[in-house]
């Protein structure tokens, strides 16, 4: 069974985006970076390939869709409390994000989101189980 999930994204300008995920405070890993894509550190067992456009349509026959006007994904992230819930969204905005849908708040579990450079949706999402409904 896997072991690791690699999320592979389309990106209009690799350098802007990796100055965008660096803002919000994610790491990358140089042996697999390149003028064509890097794999961004989400967890030890968690990467996101940002990969430019162009070799991003090597892997596809399929178009490219604009995730600025459509959304077929949305990923999304746990976090250890509201406030990191917050930090990120804020760190995005600060970079150039948007974060257009409003925040969710169910008591027990709490998110909050953004659009990177791209338009790809991003979600962070706080649950505390011992509040969950039963």
């Amino acid at each position: 069974m896997a072991k690791q999930i690699f999320v592979n994204i389309p990106v209009t300008n690799l350098d802007k985006s990796i100055a965008f995920y660096k803002h919000l405070g994610f790491s990358f890993n140089q042996q697999f970076t390149n003028e064509k894509a890097t794999c961004m550190v989400i967890s030890e067992h968690i990467m996101v390939m940002l990969l430019s456009n162009e070799f991003f349509q090597t892997f596809t026959p399929k178009p490219i869709a604009d995730a600025k006007t459509s959304t077929s994904v949305i990923i999304c992230i746990s976090a250890e409390s509201r406030e990191e819930v917050d930090r990120y969204v804020k760190l995005a905005i600060e970079a150039g994000g948007k974060a257009d849908v409003p925040k969710q708040d169910l008591g027990w579990m709490y998110g909050h989101g953004f659009e990177d450079l791209d338009g790809h949706m991003w979600e962070l999402s706080y649950m505390d189980m011992s509040a969950v409904p039963q």
